[in-house]
């Protein structure tokens, strides 16, 4: 039987991968001046940023219950096993309502067979993870191990950013009024990563150069092996930007395995335009690996 990959439009990756790999991918809803878009459908990021230069502020809503409902049917009557890597539950709610609609096609369909795993991942973080999960399910693995396996690289994969306008993080939560106000002033850059699903400001630095050179510092404390790995990086339309932090990597690490692309309409409602960050396996990863292949 054949294992279907779904994913929703926070993983970030480029739509040739989406396509050569034949993933499925559910939009968000982006809201924009009154009028409800399709992430990555009838919404496109480098408009959204364009909006956003512009002044406009965006929303973002979560996909529908019947989204999922009509995309888990469809598998369902083609008889395929599938596999769901949503964006995380700590930042969307919309992992509960992919398992809420699944029981409910379940329940029309009893030999249908879903697994959902909440990523605790977003951006191309969760696309490494997708990306894997179709290969391995083109390699024919069974679904039981592509889920122990995604499993474990979403729990060990690094998120490290920056970002450029304090205002978007103001309006999140994330930071307050008076150091939004004075870090912009003072062009402060925070440094950020995912911890077990959330967004968390780590540190501080004064300008962009010092905020890349310190996700290259920061990547050399947590990460193995990244000379192998394919190193993912996002920028929230900064494609300059992008390309420095890669030449930096590939100085340091000797990657040469890396994906690029655009901060999507979900999370750059949220973090604002400028943004840049790399992604990539950390230590404990190659760690539990081996342990796991020794045992």
């Amino acid at each position: 039987m054949s294992i279907k990959i779904i994913t929703d439009s926070a993983c970030d990756l480029p739509d040739e991968i989406i396509s050569e790999n034949d993933i499925a991918m559910v939009p968000f809803h982006v809201l924009l001046e009154g009028v409800d878009y399709l992430d990555r459908e009838t919404m496109q990021p480098e408009e959204l940023y364009r909006k956003m230069r512009q002044g406009v502020m965006p929303k973002t809503a979560q996909i529908t219950p019947l989204q999922f409902v009509e995309v888990f049917t469809r598998y369902a009557k083609e008889g395929k096993q599938c596999l769901y890597i949503a964006f995380s539950s700590k930042m969307s709610g919309t992992c509960n309502i992919a398992r809420l609609a699944a029981q409910h096609v379940k329940s029309e369909h009893p030999d249908y067979v879903i697994e959902i795993i909440d990523s605790e991942c977003g951006a191309l973080a969760q696309g490494l993870a997708v990306w894997e999960a179709a290969k391995m399910a083109q390699a024919g693995k069974p679904l039981q191990e592509i889920v122990a396996a995604i499993t474990l690289q979403c729990r060990h994969t690094e998120h490290i950013f920056s970002v450029d306008d304090l205002e978007y993080l103001f309006r999140g939560g994330r930071v307050d009024r008076i150091s939004s106000f004075v870090g912009t002033l003072l062009n402060v850059k925070p440094i950020l990563n995912v911890k077990e699903g959330c967004m968390i400001p780590i540190e501080k630095v004064r300008g962009k150069a010092k905020a890349m050179n310190r996700i290259v510092e920061l990547m050399a404390e947590r990460g193995s092996n990244l000379q192998e790995q394919i190193i993912a990086i996002n920028h929230a339309d900064d494609l300059q930007s992008a390309l420095k932090l890669k030449a930096m990597i590939e100085e340091r690490f000797s990657s040469s395995n890396f994906v690029i692309n655009t901060v999507g309409c979900v999370l750059g409602s949220h973090i604002g335009i400028g943004g840049v960050a790399a992604f990539f396996l950390n230590k404990d990863y190659y760690r539990l690996n081996e342990a796991d292949c020794s045992s």
